[in-house]
């Protein structure tokens, strides 16, 4: 009996030294931190800033340095992760989930009170529901419009666009915006609108990337090979767009928000496809007269559903902690202000149906905020495959989608290519998971793969 006492008694020794050693730190101010892995865009400061303010027990800072997945996930199993990181898509959110780092926090959201379905765009769900289980909250959510340049159409005297329109009433517009110099050199182009839009372009012409089930990619199909040729078409055919060549030539300023943004806001294309997300840059071009209509559509009035979702590192000893920040993304304070920031929409719908969205009083020059908002009952969100890892199906598709940016691959060859190779990767993994493999043939009638 004493050998059982003294036993016992060592091992709470050894789990009160354990818990000592991973409790929350404390900072010099008395205040437990929290670490969040995002970009380096100027409205975070405020987001983190609000949140010190109603949550006085905490010290959230900001990570810039660490972003990207494959950083955060190795970072994370060594337990050396932030608590908090972003997630973009639903191929993040699968890597995320399936390397074992991202925690569920279904039940603790009901707890709080949230209703995902309910309360949040259909667009955000999957940055943050995997395999019917909650990973975190939106932190934002958007669908692409056409963002135009006021000033440019004054200056050629036509008159601003509005939607809904089809892409090839869009085009002749486009060409009639492309300004060239007396050498045939672009100075102004029509449109803007980057790469990593096709996905886009492919709900317009019908396509999907996988089947209904997910058993298969289905990127090879017409509808997705006509869906991405037209974003080929764009810069090679209809010459509205620059090519990756042309956006080399064009001087950037750097730092958070360069590329197609600046390039709008310095006046060299007259459109562009792009969220409301980008006024957090476009607000800086004092000078700049903006409007937006409804994004072209081809065969189908769609558009793809998209944003960022904060996730809590399971490994992270502070992961209960860093559970206030997500009950903080769902409350009036975070939502208005992202809606004030323009830092796309508030996660929770019935924030953007307020005056004050439609009219915030510190910006009455921005009269078009119902064209982001109306444009989200058309937005269609991600589609992810159970069956393989978002981390290696990004890295097929990023690979033959650069191919074809920069001419050097059909958009047929390229996709089939792609389509190939996922479901290759796809078999790789049923061969390695027996429990997938089981969901698969159940899925397909006993079909191998």
């Amino acid at each position: 009996m004493r050998v059982f006492f003294l036993a016992a008694f060592l091992c709470l020794v050894l789990l009160s030294l354990l818990a000592w050693r991973i409790r929350p730190k404390v900072t010099e101010k008395g205040k437990i931190p929290l670490v969040w892995v995002s970009d380096d865009n100027p409205a975070r400061r405020e987001q983190i800033g609000l949140f010190n303010r109603l949550n006085l027990k905490y010290n959230l800072r900001l990570d810039p340095s660490n972003t990207g997945m494959e950083k955060v996930i190795v970072q994370s199993l060594a337990g050396v992760g932030p608590d908090l990181f972003d997630c973009y898509d639903g191929f993040q959110l699968s890597a995320y989930v399936k390397s074992g780092i991202a925690w569920d926090v279904t039940d603790e959201l009901g707890k709080a009170g949230v209703d995902v379905a309910k309360d949040l765009w259909s667009a955000a769900h999957p940055t943050i529901m995997h395999e019917g289980r909650v990973y975190g909250f939106p932190t934002n959510v958007a669908v692409n419009c056409v963002w135009l340049n006021k000033d440019l159409f004054d200056k050629r005297r036509v008159p601003y666009p509005k939607g809904p329109m089809t892409w090839e009433e869009f085009i002749p517009l486009a060409q009639r915006m492309t300004i060239r110099n007396a050498q045939g050199k672009v100075e102004q182009f029509g449109l803007f609108c980057d790469w990593w839009n096709w996905q886009q372009f492919v709900l317009q012409w019908g396509g999907r990337l996988y089947s209904e089930d997910g058993t298969r990619c289905t990127l090879d199909s017409p509808e997705a090979i006509a869906g991405v040729q037209f974003l080929h078409d764009l810069i090679y055919k209809h010459h509205v767009m620059p090519s990756p060549v042309e956006e080399a030539a064009m001087a950037t300023q750097g730092g958070w928000g360069s590329g197609t943004i600046t390039f709008f806001g310095g006046g060299k294309g007259a459109m562009a496809l792009g969220g409301r997300w980008w006024l957090c840059t476009l607000r800086d071009y004092k000078k700049l007269h903006l409007g937006a209509f409804e994004c072209p559509h081809g065969p189908y009035r769609v558009s793809r559903g998209y944003g960022r979702a904060t996730l809590i590192n399971r490994n992270s000893p502070r992961h209960q902690h860093a559970l206030e920040f997500l009950k903080y993304e769902a409350g009036k304070g975070y939502n208005e202000l992202i809606n004030h920031q323009a830092d796309a929409l508030a996660p929770v719908i019935r924030y953007s149906y307020t005056p004050l969205y439609l009219h915030d009083p510190e910006f009455p020059e921005e009269d078009y905020n119902a064209v982001w908002r109306d444009a989200m009952k058309f937005g269609v969100p991600d589609q992810i495959s159970p069956f393989i890892n978002g981390q290696a199906a990004t890295r097929i598709l990023n690979k033959q989608l650069d191919l074809v940016k920069n001419d050097q691959k059909s958009a047929a060859a390229a996709l089939t290519r792609a389509a190939q190779e996922i479901n290759k990767e796809i078999r790789k993994t049923l061969e390695k998971d027996p429990l997938l493999r089981v969901r698969y043939l159940k899925l397909t009638g006993g079909r191998k793969p």
